[in-house]
């Protein structure tokens, strides 16, 4: 499974193992394989393939209180019977292959089923087994959902009754990568800072972000077309998906389906511009929390960094710091929380201050990180924060720490350390906020309140000085300001050895 377009997602908050696992138990279609498999006894029959018989699946559908008169009942039932025998809840022995040597008339070998050694686990086992069987089910379900409806499958039949997979232009690789990239683009989408969050997202922006390239402007009719098909695959699996409690679902409108062959629900993605237009009808689809805990299992095996909040408690600052660098501020700020929780502040200070010293590229946002970390520290942990005043790296983020918590006798910085503290500051900034449109203004701010700014700061010790100073040639909104940050910039790479 892959992420597209990032190798490393930003991290998503999760409920419990315990929460999650109560969730899986009541997803209607796992729990249904979990009453078939305690239904399952000495006298359960079934064909090759662990398949139900025929009187046994109505025997299923009345165990699951199905409606016998629905004509999906019995594929209902046979769905859970089927993630039942592959999550191990039901052991199944199949009947031997039919050679054709029986005698007229005699009764057919039939396969037994009987409860599986795991069935067990539902009641008695931990969360994470529960959600080791949920993740085995929701397999099965993505398998199913990736394959062709019947009435394709009914078409692509050739002559001698066997799947004409060129004509049916089915590659099963291919439809279960797509259904997998449109799964991870949904975790994107929902975690990303700024995302929908818990709220759901338009299938058409989902269809089009697995269909219309990034520097595409006005699609074309034949993307928009490609779009639209999308959309009539996604509704399908979509259905499938949410009895097993990956997804929640709002389907496409009964009447744009009907329309579905129209060139009117080709152009469809372009309709949903029109202020009047109710985008809902397309189809609105969100992960549950158990569904990002499920797309984020499957992105681990795969080898995607997917990170969750609260995974960080247990390393050292220096882990917390490097990887939250990395972060959105918000995702940043509650994984600190979440690592201070259960620490003595004193020592978790001294630990973070620690961490947070370095010359390298990264150590600007990781001085940043820390001090965001300090800020809900309460006075137990001035005498940390006091020991490192003489510090060049930490004696200014510790005096802004003081000064914000009403410490009234901290020494004064000298110049040096404010032009220092100035540099490192926007250098974290400008790896974090990539470039917002708030830093030209925070520019403007520092050359304006700083008479001879430029003058100084080329001087600065510091291994980002020439960066910054290339960035505020480019960022600044004064054009002679601009103009004097790129002669102090060239100063700067000037004594660089």
């Amino acid at each position: 499974m892959s992420a597209e377009p990032r190798s490393t997602l930003p991290p998503v908050r999760l409920p419990s193992d315990a929460e999650l696992a109560r969730d899986a138990l009541v997803a209607p279609l796992f729990a249904r394989a979990v009453r078939l498999a305690r239904w399952a006894g000495p006298d359960t029959r079934v064909d090759v393939g662990g398949e139900l018989v025929a009187d046994q699946l109505v025997g299923a559908v009345a165990e699951l209180g199905l409606d016998e008169r629905d004509e999906d009942s019995p594929v209902h039932a046979s769905q859970a019977w089927r993630v039942a025998v592959d999550t191990g809840l039901v052991d199944v022995t199949e009947p031997e292959e039919d050679t054709g040597d029986g005698a007229e008339g005699e009764e057919p070998e039939y396969g037994t089923a009987t409860p599986g050694e795991d069935l067990a686990l539902v009641a008695g086992g931990a969360p994470g087994d529960v959600l080791d069987l949920w993740l085995a089910a929701l397999d099965t379900v993505l398998a199913d959902a990736a394959v062709p409806d019947l009435d394709d499958l009914v078409d692509a039949l050739d002559a001698g009754g066997e799947i004409d997979f060129d004509r049916l232009d089915w590659n099963p690789q291919r439809e279960a990568d797509f259904l997998d990239g449109v799964l991870a683009n949904l975790y994107l989408l929902t975690v990303a800072e700024g995302g929908p969050g818990d709220g759901p997202v338009p299938l058409p922006v989902l269809a089009a972000s697995m269909i219309v390239p990034d520097d595409m402007g006005d699609p074309s009719d034949a993307v928009l077309e490609q779009v639209s098909d999308a959309m009539m695959r996604l509704d399908d699996q979509f259905r499938q998906l949410e009895p097993i409690g990956l997804v929640e679902y709002q389907p496409v409108d009964e009447e744009l389906m009907a329309e579905a062959d129209d060139e009117e629900f080709a152009a469809g993605d372009r309709t949903l511009a029109a202020e009047d237009e109710d985008v809902s009808r397309y189809g609105m689809v969100r992960l549950t929390p158990l569904g990002l805990y499920g797309v984020r299992a499957r992105m681990l095996e795969a080898g995607v960094e997917a990170p969750a909040i609260g995974e960080l408690a247990d390393k050292g600052a220096d882990t917390l710091l490097d990887a939250v660098s990395s972060y959105p501020e918000r995702a940043a700020q509650a994984e600190i929380e979440q690592w201070l929780v259960g620490r003595e502040p004193a020592a978790a200070v001294s630990e973070l201050l620690a961490a947070a010293r370095g010359d390298d590229e990264g150590a600007p946002l990781r001085r940043l990180r820390c001090q965001q970390a300090l800020a809900p520290a309460g006075r137990e942990a001035e005498p940390a924060v006091r020991a490192v005043l003489d510090d060049p790296e930490l004696g200014g983020l510790a005096r802004v720490w003081l000064a914000e918590h009403g410490v009234s006798d901290v020494p004064p910085p000298d110049g040096a350390m404010v032009f220092w503290l100035t540099v490192d500051t926007l250098a974290a900034q400008l790896t974090s906020d990539a470039e917002t449109e708030e830093l030209p203004l925070l520019m403007r701010g520092l050359t304006e309140n700083h008479a001879g700014f430029f003058e100084e700061v080329w001087r600065v010790e510091h291994p980002a000085t020439a960066y910054v100073l290339e960035a505020m040639g480019r960022l600044h909104p004064d054009r002679k300001a601009s103009k004097e940050a790129r002669k102090a910039a060239f100063k700067a790479r000037s004594r660089q050895p």
